[in-house]
């Protein structure tokens, strides 16, 4: 991959997504740039339902991003660093079209007006997504795909957690319907629960108790060797688990230092 297309990709993903960027930093360097080409499309295809007001909408740009992997993956790629980058993935990396088009798939749902039912509906599409994009990364690393699961459950499910607010404030439901109908609240009161309401802490206590088990699982798993820079943000469960109620979120040092604890111990 040419370094100046490389360098742009990897200050893209630093902005957008610092956890992924600082992890993939502990990649083997050629990797590097593959992995920051996965990332930024990720990123790109994640924000689009934070920048639409309607299905239509997310629609028409997902379906803009699936030509787009299209062309990258015949090798004709749209004038857009994330497309030339995807080009060169296609190029030199076992990744499949489809692999692609399945994560553009499930992000059909952060634009649309549609709920989870229950955790097992919540945790496919967190495995479609978020996972999908690690168990990518641990193939590009040469690791076991298989074997990130939990790591990607973990680490998805706390990302949407702390997101809550920002889900909340664009009526965006990630959280499954009876999940709330145990604390008697339908999605539109959730919108609206206060910030110290008890049902808003039992809610949001049964999810990041869930991500708790899932981190747990996949650190109790076997070293994840050549991928393990893939499950990498999965190491900063704990920490933002731990800071789920407080006014700010965690420092990048912190985060930084959770990353390279997990990297020499080679593992979660």
């Amino acid at each position: 991959m040419d370094a100046g297309l490389a360098n742009r990709l990897a200050q893209s993903v630093r902005t957008a997504d610092p956890d992924r960027y600082f992890s993939a930093l502990f990649a083997p360097a050629p990797q590097r740039p593959f992995l920051f080409a996965l990332y930024a499309f990720n990123a790109e295809v994640a924000r689009i339902a934070e920048t639409v007001r309607e299905p239509m909408l997310g629609a028409i740009r997902l379906e803009w991003w699936r030509e787009t992997a299209q062309g990258a993956a015949k090798g004709s790629p749209r004038n857009h660093d994330v497309a030339r980058g995807l080009a060169d993935l296609f190029a030199e990396k076992p990744l499949l079209l489809a692999e692609l088009e399945a994560i553009i798939a499930a992000r059909a749902f952060d634009s649309s007006a549609d709920h989870f039912e229950d955790f097992a509906a919540l945790e496919a599409y967190l495995d479609a997504t978020s996972g999908a994009v690690m168990r990518l990364a641990a193939k590009l690393l040469g690791g076991r795909p298989e074997a990130v699961r939990e790591a990607g459950l973990a680490y998805g499910l706390t990302g949407l957690l702390r997101a809550l607010p920002f889900h909340n404030n664009r009526h965006k439901l990630y959280l499954p319907l009876d999940l709330l109908a145990a604390v008697h609240v339908t999605p539109e009161e959730f919108f609206h629960l206060e910030a110290r309401d008890p049902r808003l802490a039992a809610v949001t206590r049964q999810a990041a108790l869930r991500s708790r088990d899932h981190f747990l699982a996949a650190r109790a798993a076997p070293r994840a060797g050549a991928a393990l820079a893939a499950i990498l943000p999965a190491a900063l469960v704990p920490v933002y688990l731990r800071k789920l109620r407080a006014l700010h979120d965690v420092p990048i040092h912190r985060r930084q230092m959770a990353l390279l604890s997990a990297a020499m111990k080679k593992r979660l």
